[in-house]
This record gives structure tokens, C-alpha cells and sequence, in this order.
């Protein structure tokens, strides 16, 4: 049975701050489903993908390594690259930011190769009301930790989802390592 591997100081709280401060002067896009469809009852947040953000470079480099311990140690998984760019979501609660249960392999060129998902706690836990990430490895559902900076890596595979934000603004990075499709 697959998990989820958590690192809950994978990141600082003063770390986290600082993507979040660089991010927010970044313009953001609409979050769209595989396939660039649009539809607000499954997911309504706003993007910013790191690429476009200066200042964001050692980012990917402390992502890649601990997607790399994570595997080595918990998955096993044939990895061959990180074809997309890590992308920070923001659910914000004006909006109900949400995003409802699905897994992140998808029908494209890339999300059709994820294995593993990689997401980065960048909100205070008391910042915001809602928002819990929640994972179904199997028959129960985790609530991913709120903790500030903490990493959960999971499976592709695994439905997950956000529950929509009551209160003030979550923030998350987002990351996928990719290799040869599961057999």
C-alpha cells in the first residue's frame, strides 16, 4: 500500500514567506484542468508558475532532492526527470478556492508521465480556514500537515484534493517527478 512521506521542516518559515512574497508579485493565471479546460465546481485557484519568477532558482534544486531521498527511500519509483515547472497555487477565500478529488496523471504529454507528486506547505497553518489538502492512499483519507515549510510526496496516482478555503489565503508549491508510465 502506497502513503504519503511527509518532511515536516523541508522548508523554513521565513523560507516559505519569501516564495510567497516573490510569487506575489508575479502575474498569476487561472487554474485550468488537463487539457486547459475551465470549470470552477472542480477547481478554482490562481497559478504562478516558479520558471517566471525571478529569485526562484535554488527552489527547484531543494525540490528535485528531496522528490529524490523521498524515492530512494520510500517509493521506488523509475524517475527519469521533472518535466514541468514547479507552480505555486493560490486558493484564496474570496474565491472558495478548491480543488475537488482527483489524481495528476493525466492525458498529456507531461502530466501523462507523473509518479510523483510533491506538495510544499508555503501558508502559516493559522493564515487561512479550510483549504485542508486531503489524500486517499486507500480506504481513509489524510489531511496532509498545515505546518508551515512541511513537504508531503505522494503518488501520482492517489486521488487527493483541497477543500475549499473559508478564510484568508492558502498557499502551496507544486511539483511532479516524471518517468516511463506505470505498468
Amino acid at each position: 500500500m502506497f502513503s504519503v512521506h511527509a518532511i515536516p521542516d523541508a522548508f523554513t518559515a521565513s523560507e516559505c514567506e519569501i516564495i510567497i512574497a516573490k510569487i506575489s508579485e508575479a502575474p498569476t493565471d487561472e487554474a485550468l484542468l488537463v487539457g486547459r479546460q475551465k470549470n470552477h465546481n472542480f477547481r478554482k485557484a490562481e497559478l504562478v508558475w516558479t520558471d517566471n519568477v525571478v529569485g526562484m532558482e535554488g527552489v527547484m534544486d531543494r525540490l528535485i532532492d528531496l522528490v529524490r531521498r523521498s524515492n530512494r527511500d520510500q517509493f521506488e519509483f523509475d524517475l527519469r526527470e521533472f518535466a514541468e515547472s514547479p507552480q505555486v497555487a493560490i486558493y484564496k477565500s474570496s474565491d472558495s478556492g478548491h480543488f475537488a478529488w482527483h489524481s495528476d496523471i493525466g492525458g498529456g504529454i507531461a502530466s501523462g508521465k507523473r509518479k510523483l507528486t510533491l506538495v510544499l506547505q508555503l501558508s502559516g497553518a493559522d493564515t487561512y480556514e479550510g483549504g485542508n489538502l486531503e489524500i486517499m492512499p486507500g480506504a481513509q483519507i489524510l489531511t496532509a500537515s498545515r505546518v508551515q515549510g512541511c513537504v508531503s510526496i505522494f503518488p501520482s496516482f492517489i486521488l487527493h484534493q483541497v477543500t475549499p478555503v473559508k478564510g484568508g489565503t492558502r498557499y502551496s508549491l507544486t511539483v511532479w517527478a516524471h518517468g516511463p508510465a506505470f505498468k
